[in-house]
């Protein structure tokens, strides 16, 4: 945009043979810069196609100013969905490690428990092994 202006510019006041039109931006067609013969022989340009090549930049300028305007606001919503998006899985995340945490303190409940009944089934056994040999004599008589 600063580049065209100062294209133009330029033109203005070095151009004697300037022809070529600026690139059209809507469906409007616009008037090319010319150059336009003024009174004592000299050659400027007409004030009102200088006006008119003004519009045409504040055309495309106001163009480029809507498109990062719509870019910004679609950029911004997509920043806010995957915000948003981050946001439940973050929350998910943390009840699903809550409940983890949960059943694994469960499960470490259970199985110190376990274990302490297999501690006692083993005093338990050691018991049992001395009266089984106990009984061991007797259940031999009883069976000849």
């Amino acid at each position: 945009m600063e580049n065209r202006r100062e294209q133009a510019e330029s033109d203005c006041a070095s151009s004697d043979n300037y022809n070529s039109p600026i690139p059209e931006t809507e469906t409007e067609t616009e008037t090319p810069i010319s150059e336009s013969t003024v009174e004592g022989g000299g050659s400027a340009f007409n004030q009102t196609q200088l006006l008119r090549a003004i519009e045409v930049v504040e055309r495309d300028s106001f163009a480029i100013a809507q498109s990062f305007t719509s870019l910004f606001a679609s950029l911004r919503l997509a920043l806010s969905n995957a915000t948003a998006t981050t946001l439940d899985h973050m929350q998910c995340f943390t009840d699903a490690s809550g409940r983890i945490q949960e059943s694994v303190l469960d499960a470490a409940t259970k199985g110190n428990r376990y274990i302490n009944s297999c501690l006692t089934l083993n005093e338990e056994m050691k018991n049992i092994d001395g009266l089984a040999s106990q009984l061991y004599p007797i259940t031999y008589l009883l069976a000849s």
